[in-house]
């Protein structure tokens, strides 16, 4: 297309471009559309395809204007992008379209652009491993959560006290001081789920008691507005159990899995923390390396990209819509520092050519079904049905380029 592109303005990677297209060709698009639409629209008087343009025009002529447009701008579009090579990181904007009848069409297109990143140093870094080290302190623990697990809980009579589970009907007086009809919760005492003065209200009454008092709002509370408020709080209590955990001994090893002994199940589970931690110290090692990188290396990140990274994750974490600008704000910083890291690895992909192959996958899903007991070709349909082939190729690809780091670099 013969038309005119002036750029007005390039910051980063961004590009405000005003593009020109001649009057010219612009009766040329129209005069186009208006055969569409004499080919396939209905006139009376006229057999389909046979009634002559201007009564078209006449009659269509808005609509063929905006199919003239849309034809003129999408074109124009893939003339600016091959003539000043640019390759889009995201969908453009197009603004101040002016288009008057015998006139140029001129509209200012805004687009962002994939960064073009170099990469000078990926090598001659020395970065520090985190060393795996698993006490019997942390074993313990871990029982102790399997223990928790496996806890059973039973009614009691007396008291409720700290740890116990109680059912209750709370209400809380209005600012008018009146007392609403109470509504039903379930709540393990000294588990932060309710404030301590009411969960000392609580502790006082036997089951099936109504206490009623005022109680202190703490300085602290996440409402600021109810802060060192004071308020009548009515508590019923309707039900209250006592947990028991299970005796830690060669019995609970077996019920916990296939152990025959304590001492076995100790070291499964030693063996266990173990793996976790070395894969942890192994993903720190990589985010050195990333740290390293991209301080050697500066380079602009599209920021439709990091805003597209902030929507998916907000919808992961269900965020309300009327919370997602304030999540946007305080996730950013993360979010850019992945598709940072993305790039990265990317390039370093694309440039030592170290992408996941088709055979590559096809080996990773064989290893998939064998842990399965399952034929690869089942798995591999399974995967591909719930779409996370491409969360395997991309897997693959970065265990690629950071066996390939550590080649080049130094892990003390």
């Amino acid at each position: 297309m013969d038309i005119q592109i002036t750029t007005k303005n390039a910051t980063g990677l961004e590009r405000h471009l005003e593009v020109s297209v001649p009057a010219e060709l612009v009766r040329d698009a129209e005069d186009r559309a208006s055969k569409r639409y004499a080919t396939s629209v209905r006139l009376p008087g006229f057999r389909p395809g046979k009634a002559p343009a201007h009564v078209v025009r006449k009659k269509f002529g808005e609509a063929i204007r905006q199919q003239a447009l849309e034809s003129l701008v999408q074109d124009a579009y893939k003339e600016v992008l091959e003539r000043e090579n640019i390759k889009p990181a995201a969908q453009p904007h197009v603004h101040e379209v002016k288009f008057e009848d015998g006139k140029a069409l001129t509209f200012e297109l805004h687009v962002e652009i994939r960064p073009e990143i170099e990469l000078a140093r990926t090598s001659g870094f020395r970065v520090r491993k985190t060393e795996a080290q698993i006490g019997d302190e942390q074993v313990r623990e871990q029982i102790e959560q399997l223990r928790e697990q496996r806890a059973t809980w039973a009614p009691i009579t007396d008291r409720p006290a700290p740890a116990d589970m109680v059912t209750v009907m709370l209400a809380t007086s209005n600012d008018a001081g009146d007392m609403p009809e109470g509504k039903e919760y379930r709540i393990v005492l000294g588990g932060g789920q309710a404030i301590p003065g009411i969960e000392e209200l609580i502790m006082e009454a036997q089951i099936g008691d109504t206490i009623e008092r005022p109680v202190r709002w703490p300085d602290d509370f996440p409402d600021e507005a109810q802060r060192g408020k004071t308020k009548t709080v009515q508590v019923s209590v309707t039900e209250a159990k006592r947990k028991t955990l299970p005796a830690v001994d060669d019995a609970f090893a077996r019920e916990v899995g296939d152990f025959d002994s304590l001492d076995a199940l100790r070291g499964a589970v030693r063996e266990d923390l173990t793996r976790h931690a070395e894969r942890e110290s192994q993903a720190d090692i990589r985010q050195k390396l990333i740290d390293e990188i991209l301080g050697a290396n500066s380079f602009d990140v599209p920021g439709s990209w990091v805003d597209q990274l902030i929507v998916g994750y907000a919808d992961a974490y269900q965020i309300p819509e009327d919370e997602r600008a304030k999540f946007g704000d305080e996730f950013r910083t993360m979010a850019e520092r992945q598709v940072r890291r993305d790039l990265v690895i990317e390039t370093i992909a694309e440039r030592e050519k170290l992408a996941a192959t088709e055979a590559d996958i096809d080996e990773r899903v064989a290893e998939v079904a064998a842990k399965r007991g399952a034929e690869p070709g089942q798995v591999y349909a399974s995967l591909q049905k719930a779409n996370r082939l491409r969360e395997i190729e991309r897997s693959i690809t970065e265990d690629k380029v950071f066996g390939y780091l550590l080649d080049k670099n130094t892990v003390e």
